[in-house]
């Protein structure tokens, strides 16, 4: 075949690739003036519509390489792009959501879904009619006029999700979201969280502390070393979707997490050994 029959099969492929990393390095200085090193030559792609989940030891750089994708740090050396385009700052086509819900005490239910589109001038109608639409697809339609006090954790956290697709973004960034939730209200909004991104069809990395968590969720799972934070392994998932709370008694479900234990047993070793 010839390099220009080729072309056009490499441009797609380019295309369908939301998030490009590429020799990512993140360096803080600390109170001594010593350099502390959080990530180090970090690539990583990450397809149109695809779930990646990352995990890795408390201090790996998880929350820093998400801070970075949502415009909010900047990289010390290395290259990073969203849908082709350099990131130098937060963008309207990402969106975040964190451990914490942090809905504002003061607005509704149905204002802090609203929330980002008020930011940006956009109270229309069309956007009153999405939040509806998205509680609706949380299965809380019926407390929009509820205050977040009355909300339990887990539908806290659902309107922060909402909160974070009213503007419609291609990616979703979400830091170790049930993290504070009890293991029964985590594992059902794994499962929700799975219907959701297959009915809004975004492209989600997912920062999680959990092996199983990760496995379930995730097209594939990055598993990262201890600090300074390296890629160590990249599992693809190849369990067939969609997945439900009986994924996690198959034999494969469970020889992938086995599979990430032994990667965090070898770095850990490796660490002990340096």
């Amino acid at each position: 075949m010839s390099a220009a029959a080729a072309q056009p099969a490499t441009a797609s492929a380019r295309a369908s690739r939301m998030i490009e990393i590429g020799a990512l390095d993140k360096r803080f200085a600390s109170r001594s003036g010593e350099p502390v090193i959080a990530l180090s030559g970090v690539d990583l792609s990450v397809a149109d519509g695809e779930f990646v989940s990352v995990v890795g030891p408390s201090g790996c750089g998880k929350t820093t390489l998400l801070r970075i994708l949502a415009g909010l740090e900047r990289p010390t050396g290395g290259t990073v792009a969203i849908a082709g385009q350099p990131v130098h700052g937060p963008r309207d086509d990402v969106s975040v959501v964190f451990q914490a819900a942090t809905l504002l005490p003061w607005y509704n239910v149905l204002e802090n879904v609203l929330l980002p589109a008020g930011l940006k001038g956009d109270v229309s109608e069309a956007a009153t009619a999405r939040a509806h639409d998205l509680l609706k697809l949380v299965d809380l339609a019926d407390f929009g006029r509820k205050y977040p006090f009355e909300l339990s954790g887990g539908m806290q956290q659902r309107v922060a999700i909402c909160r974070a697709l009213i503007r419609n973004p291609k990616i979703l960034l979400m830091d170790e979201p049930f993290g504070a939730l009890d293991a029964m209200t985590r594992e059902t909004m794994n499962v929700e969280l799975m219907r959701w991104c297959s009915l809004e069809k975004k492209t989600v990395l997912f920062i999680t502390h959990s092996i199983p968590e990760a496995v379930l969720l995730g097209d594939r799972v990055v598993v990262m070393s201890p600090r300074p934070g390296r890629i160590s392994r990249i599992l693809d998932v190849d369990i067939p979707r969609p997945r439900d709370l009986k994924t996690l008694a198959l034999p494969r479900f469970g020889a992938l997490c086995d599979e990430v234990r032994t990667v965090f047993g070898a770095e850990s070793a490796n660490a002990r050994d340096l």
